[in-house]
């Protein structure tokens, strides 16, 4: 499952989006957090978010490097 940014979150906190089919989720990256979902499970959602957390470091480097912050 592909995690991404939106060009159009630029004014938000750092965060990654996930999809895969229809379902969605939103994770903050600092600190990392679940902030909601449509369509994953609950071990889903806590091996997404393990998933953000082990990756941190790099998603906050990317959203630094794509936002220019």
């Amino acid at each position: 499952m592909p995690l991404f940014l939106f060009s159009a979150d630029r004014d938000k906190p750092a965060h990654v989006h996930v999809e895969r089919d229809e379902a969605s989720a939103k994770f903050w990256l600092d600190p990392v957090r679940f902030e909601g979902s449509r369509g994953f499970g609950r071990a889903e959602i806590q091996r997404l978010e393990k998933l953000a957390a082990d990756n941190a470091a790099d998603l906050l480097r990317s959203w630094n490097e794509y936002f220019g912050d």
